[in-house]
């Protein structure tokens, strides 16, 4: 691995104003005196490109858990909006419930590997029998 220490102060200071989301890529070029030929050279030098692809890395896994932080109440308001007066929003958190709750093919898939499962799990339902429900909740509301 690669030290950081074997790039420029200039250098992790134009990563660093990079990923602070405070600017575009120009504007901070600009800011630290950077031609665009220069850095396209740092685009090709192997330390540089590893230091920028571990800050985005290092994003990715922020921006993961600042979701996963705000999922419950993202779920909490989402039922809350079951109970709207407007029968189409009602509807579409509805969907989106149900859809969300549901496993992914690619999770699924992976549930099933773990623990050796292959049948459809219990709970699954086809758009048409989806639909059927809902259309008897909206009735039932009225």
């Amino acid at each position: 691995m690669t030290k950081r220490g074997q790039l420029s102060k200039k250098q992790l200071s134009v990563l660093a104003d990079l990923f602070s989301g405070q600017g575009d890529e120009q504007a901070i070029l600009d800011k630290h005196k950077i031609s665009r030929d220069t850095y396209k050279k740092w685009l090709t030098n192997d330390n540089f490109i590893e230091e920028f692809n571990i800050r985005v890395t290092l994003a990715y896994h922020q921006s993961r858990a600042l979701i996963a932080s705000y999922s419950s109440l993202a779920a909490v308001k989402l039922v809350q909006l079951t109970e709207s007066g407007k029968e189409e929003t009602a509807r579409k958190a509805c969907l989106d419930i149900i859809s969300l709750s549901a496993p992914s093919s690619d999770k699924k898939g992976q549930l099933e590997k773990q623990e050796g499962v292959t049948s459809q799990p219990a709970g699954q339902f086809s758009a048409g029998t989806i639909s059927k429900l809902l259309e008897v909740l909206a009735k039932e509301k009225k």
